[in-house]
């Protein structure tokens, strides 16, 4: 899809300012760079990065509540969908503070870069979740591109306390996944068809209990 076409999608179900947009534009010139030394995203996407990365990513927004004050990232990566989340709540003037957590010292440093360029109020922890002892709480959580569905879920019944809701990205092999974590969990989730792709789905999930 020619990039004209890809931001004037995300535009329209954004309703994002133009001062967004360019600072969508400077995350996009920043992320290429980085791109070829740190291995971001996957070369198939660089030519449909504000639908497969941006647009995807922020989605979610719509179904963050209005009451809920902490969204944390786990695995952040790129910044998805963590830091394109925090740029269209600074454009909608949503006080919503967002911590983004990432193991790779190299990627820690290019989300650093990028909330400086763009002066966004983000915090970020270079850590990594499953040897960090400490306790992660928040109202919102949220992963995309970062572990199967049975790992990220033991690691919020690990790690995760009082949690409202998590949102987990699932490709096409999602409905499989929650298939076989079904029978080891009592999972209390809506489900979505995402907005860029037919064959992937958005799991909310309320609620998560161990089946003994």
């Amino acid at each position: 899809m020619d990039k004209t076409i890809q931001i004037d999608t995300f535009s329209r179900f954004t309703q994002v300012s133009r001062e967004t947009i360019t600072s969508l534009k400077k995350y996009e010139n920043l992320l290429l760079r980085a791109n070829k030394s740190l291995n971001l995203i996957g070369n198939s996407t660089i030519n449909q990065i504000w639908t497969r990365h941006f647009l995807d990513s922020v989605q979610v927004i719509d179904f963050v509540d209005e009451n809920d004050i902490s969204l944390i990232d786990l695995g952040s990566g790129a910044g998805f969908p963590g830091l394109v989340l925090a740029i269209v709540c600074k454009d909608r003037k949503i006080p919503l503070k967002i911590k983004l957590i990432e193991k790779s010292s190299k990627k820690t440093k290019f989300l650093k870069d990028v909330i400086k360029e763009l002066c966004l109020d983000v915090e970020v922890l270079n850590q990594n979740i499953f040897k960090e002892p400490a306790i992660f709480s928040g109202d919102v959580f949220v992963t995309r591109a970062f572990k199967p569905l049975k790992i990220i879920l033991q690691l919020i019944h690990n790690k995760v306390k009082k949690w409202k809701k998590v949102f987990i990205f699932l490709g096409k092999t999602g409905n499989k996944e929650l298939l076989q974590a079904s029978k080891s969990w009592d999972i209390k989730y809506k489900q979505r068809v995402s907005i860029t792709s037919n064959d992937s789905i958005i799991i909310e999930i309320n609620n998560l209990k161990k089946i003994n």
